[in-house]
């Protein structure tokens, strides 16, 4: 592998988005302060697998004074409307500490449409913002309905007008965790995160399939992971180990948003990434510079002084099982 492949990017390109078997990864990403010119990011230690996302930061604050400052994790939108369409993984379990001491994050949700705050209204109405709300939804009256329906919150789900039968939500669903945060004067601060990611998958690789590889979109998938010619040929060789092709080779995704951390007063001063691939025999593939590879299933990037300008897609094609 010349170049092994990289990031909270969302959805998987049409083509491999409509298959039956496909499950879209949701990325997220790391800890988001509020903007703070005393408040320094010493160093980023991140480990990245199917299973498991972990994070080991260390502020410094570097002024005489305390700074209270809001600390964020941004959850990945959720679409609404397009959950109809297949199976979306997402990030859950998040555990956070600060020098050692569990944290307990509070949580802002938000129902947007259109680059509007709509939660008030069907907050007011009874409606979840999230979760199961479809019998919320079909207990309405009309008048109630047609509220919605102006708002473009809602569709009616045979069609029609609305004013009666199921209707489908439409609106994007925002979450935000959040804790304030006091950084002591003149001293380092250990903030630990750790989450299950929202790895998408496939029961088999659409990169697989000549026809898609060959194509525009095909490529863009490949680019997306800087899937080289080795990494290719090595999903050419589980395919013919496995005696099918599309099938025989199943896939999974992984997003990071490492953006967020280009956002800071000054560059991360120490960075370490860590991808573990979960087995010898699975293939990985994610763009990344200076990679090297510590074990059988494991793959380093360290970086001084940097600021991240991209985010990290992550692409692991296992043998059939």
């Amino acid at each position: 592998m010349k170049k092994i492949a990289a990031a909270l990017a969302a959805s998987i390109l049409a083509g491999a988005a409509v298959a039956n078997d496909s499950t879209a990864e949701k990325a997220a990403g790391g800890l988001v302060l509020t903007r703070s010119d005393a408040i320094d990011m010493v160093s980023e230690d991140l480990f990245v697998s199917a299973e498991l996302v972990r994070v080991r930061y260390v502020f410094r604050n570097r002024t005489p004074n305390d700074v209270h400052a809001t600390v964020a994790f941004p959850m990945p939108e959720d679409d609404l409307a397009e959950r109809e369409y297949g199976d979306v993984a997402y990030p859950h379990d998040f555990v956070t500490q600060v020098d050692g001491k569990p944290v307990k994050m509070a949580l802002e949700r938000k129902a947007m449409r259109k680059g509007r705050d709509h939660s008030a209204l069907l907050t007011t109405l009874g409606i979840a913002l999230a979760g199961d709300m479809d019998a919320q939804l079909d207990a309405l009256g009309k008048p109630d309905r047609a509220r919605l329906l102006a708002a473009g919150l809602v569709a009616a789900e045979d069609g029609g007008d609305g004013s009666a039968g199921a209707l489908v939500p439409q609106w994007t669903v925002k979450e935000t965790y959040h804790w304030d945060q006091v950084f002591p004067a003149g001293r380092d601060l250990v903030v630990e995160h750790r989450y299950v990611p929202g790895t998408g998958g496939s029961v088999g690789t659409i990169l697989a399939m000549p026809e898609f590889r060959h194509s525009a979109e095909g490529k863009a998938y490949a680019a997306r992971y800087c899937a080289d010619a080795g990494f290719l040929a090595g999903i050419d060789r589980l395919a013919k180990a496995a005696g099918e092709a599309y099938a025989a080779v199943p896939e999974e995704r992984i997003g990071y948003v490492l953006l967020t951390g280009a956002n800071w007063r000054a560059p991360i001063g120490d960075f370490r990434l860590v991808i573990d691939k979960g087995a010898k025999d699975n293939l990985v593939s994610f763009c990344a510079e200076g990679v090297r590879k510590i074990s059988p299933n494991q793959f380093e990037v360290r970086h001084k002084d940097w600021r991240p300008d991209r985010d990290l897609d992550i692409l692991i094609v296992k043998p059939r099982g």
